[in-house]
């Protein structure tokens, strides 16, 4: 019988003999150290282990409206000429304000919209965290915010979570649309302001107050009510209160964090530690290459070189023009 080794057919008396000629103390330690370098299996291969990187929660604001998140609910059929809702959450009360617009408002648009919704009635916030729509990244918005002080946070596309409260506070106010809104879909502008009430008097999971209360120390009336005269209570007394409140808030959203980030954390492992100057291969998940078919397309690209860290889960790469 005659076999094909390294490519030259041999007799198995023969092959029995190389292979022993072959061998050393570290081959199968050496041959293991070579695979897991081999550029073709890296490029190739796609991993079957948990994602790399465990869950990094936004910091918790010290305040009310000091961290606030916007979007947009668009597409929606119109209602006294509105089609689009801007949704705008305090990221530490989860209060939120939703206003009806006609249609996509531009950055110039956007900015007078802001104020009177948002800087009019809580002053200007610190940072606000959005999506990239072109209303966010445009010259117009990010000139305004820096000179107001306005830091800007930006999720992408890939990873949505990081603007979750503004998405999960969409849904809500959807849904509360969709329970009271006519056959015809025409009267949710007239909705919004009591879905707004109702969704800002309900009792928060996270914080375990509603946004109402954490924001002015009180609940609001669920119907309307007549109130005897009372004398008014002095101010480091509201102030003490509101300090306590804004207390138990942050204390309650730091628990929340906790929770959420151990339960993403069971279906994460702990990111490589990487030095600038290292060479990484870099995810073609979410690349678009110029190949005929993604299906066969190599799932890694590189190695590129890092330029520096941004967060323990993030690095800035040296990429091709």
């Amino acid at each position: 019988m005659i076999i094909k080794l390294l490519g030259i057919w041999v007799s198995p008396r023969l092959c029995l003999i190389s292979v022993k000629l072959l061998w050393w103390p570290t081959l199968r330690r050496d041959v293991k150290d070579y695979i897991a370098v081999c550029e073709v299996c890296s490029r190739q291969k796609s991993p079957k282990t948990a994602p790399i990187g465990l869950l990094q929660p936004l910091p918790i604001p010290e305040r009310p409206w000091s961290h606030v998140a916007m979007d947009f609910i668009v597409d929606l059929p119109e209602s006294r000429g509105n089609t689009v809702i801007l949704t705008v959450i305090d990221r530490f009360s989860k209060m939120g304000h939703y206003v009806p617009l006609r249609k996509l408002p531009s950055a110039a648009e956007l900015v007078p919209i802001f104020i009177s919704n948002v800087v009019r009635i809580h002053g200007v916030p610190l940072e606000i965290v959005s999506d990239r729509g072109t209303q966010f990244i445009s010259r117009f918005w990010r000139g305004f915010c820096k000179n107001v002080g306005i830091d800007l946070s930006f999720s992408s596309a890939y990873h949505p979570q990081t603007n979750g409260a503004v998405e999960r506070a969409n849904q809500n106010v959807e849904k509360y649309l969709r329970c009271f809104i006519s056959e015809q879909q025409d009267n949710w502008s007239d909705l919004l302001p009591w879905a707004e009430y109702a969704l800002n008097s309900a009792a928060s999971e996270s914080t375990g107050h509603s946004p109402f209360f954490a924001v002015y120390g009180f609940d609001p009336p669920v119907l309307p009510a007549t109130f005897p005269d009372t004398t008014i209570p002095a101010l480091d007394e509201q102030l003490a209160s509101l300090k306590e409140t804004w207390g138990r808030v942050r204390r309650a959203l730091e628990e929340s964090s906790a929770i959420q980030k151990t339960k993403a954390d069971r279906h994460r492992r702990q990111a490589p530690v990487y030095q600038v100057g290292d060479r990484v291969w870099l995810s073609s998940r979410n690349i678009k290459l110029l190949v005929p078919s993604m299906k066969l397309a190599p799932r890694y690209i590189g190695p590129y070189k890092i330029l520096r860290r941004i967060n323990p889960v993030s690095y800035a790469l040296a990429l091709p023009s």
